[in-house]
């Protein structure tokens, strides 16, 4: 059996980067734990002091099939290329490179619409990809 694990995005505001991922991959916000109404009311509860109330954010896929997303706050800010990126699959290998160009594209149009900046894009091997950054500069590949 594999092991779970979830991916970790350490950040400056956890928030919006949750948000930005979850528009990106068609996640939702991590619901409360059961009992609980809000989040809000969970770490009150728990007694964690109001001022690190958002230091965390997590998005999870609604169909349980793709791992957790949580989102750190640290305080230093990114200085250096990510040693580990996401690749957000939008397009099959065995389209024609016009099709895949053509979906990949508009994929790129509606992340840069949330927050999302285009870096750069390569065609190599007959495939397309477009690296961008999320809103705080960690980078990630449309395919």
């Amino acid at each position: 059996m594999a092991t779970g694990f979830q991916v970790v995005f350490d950040c400056a505001e956890p928030e919006k980067v949750g948000r930005f991922w979850a528009e990106a991959l068609g996640y939702v916000e991590q619901p409360p734990p059961d009992g609980f109404a809000t989040w809000d009311e969970f770490l009150e509860r728990m007694s964690v002091p109001r001022e690190r109330w958002d230091d965390g954010y997590a998005v999870v896929d609604p169909d349980g099939v793709h791992p957790r997303l949580f989102f750190q706050r640290v305080p230093e800010p990114k200085t250096v290329k990510n040693r580990v990126h996401l690749d957000i699959n939008i397009a099959s290998r065995r389209m024609p490179i016009e099709e895949r160009r053509a979906k990949v594209d508009a994929e790129v149009e509606r992340l840069q619409s949330t927050g999302a900046t285009r870096l750069y894009e390569m065609e190599e091997d007959g495939g397309y990809f477009v690296t961008m950054a999320d809103p705080e500069g960690n980078e990630f590949c449309v395919h």
